[in-house]
């Protein structure tokens, strides 16, 4: 199991491309739509590589039109210029409101909500819930990067 800090912006899968000697990480552009990320600030970018189980398609983007901004370099010394993916594998929340869902509380927030992450590394945060618990969960607001749950049963 991956640590999630607190400090964490968001999470997404993404690719990245050779262009003109630099290395770009592709940002989907609802990051940006959605106030988690912003145009010429500077992030710190972890990666984690991708199972074996995973095909190529199912984890990197396809097409990617360029946007305005920076994308996240490694040391978030050099801008880049940012891109919005079209992805090959399913896009959108793995939820939508009013899925019932059990989930494994893996952490706690910064506010001391529990965090679960289901398919594709999709956030589900959980009030009331510690790590280690195992609650039923329905599903009250979705976002395109995280959800919100209430426990509906331990």
């Amino acid at each position: 199991m991956v640590e999630i800090t607190d400090s964490l912006a968001c999470l997404f899968t993404g690719e990245i491309e050779e262009r003109d000697g630099e290395h770009v990480v592709t940002v989907p552009s609802s990051e940006i739509e959605h106030g988690t990320l912003e145009p010429g600030e500077s992030y710190r970018v972890a990666l984690i590589a991708r199972e074996a189980s995973e095909s190529p398609a199912s984890s990197a983007g396809g097409a990617a039109e360029p946007t305005s901004g920076r994308s996240p370099s490694g040391n978030g010394a050099s801008p880049t210029t940012s891109q919005s993916s079209t992805d090959a594998a399913p896009s959108g929340p793995p939820v939508s409101e009013g899925d019932v869902r059990e989930v494994t509380i893996e952490t706690l927030g910064d506010k001391g909500d529990g965090i679960a992450k289901i398919e594709r590394g999709y956030v589900v945060i959980v009030p009331d819930s510690e790590p280690g618990d195992q609650p039923t969960v329905e599903i009250t607001s979705v976002r395109e990067n995280v959800s919100f749950a209430d426990v509906i049963d331990e």
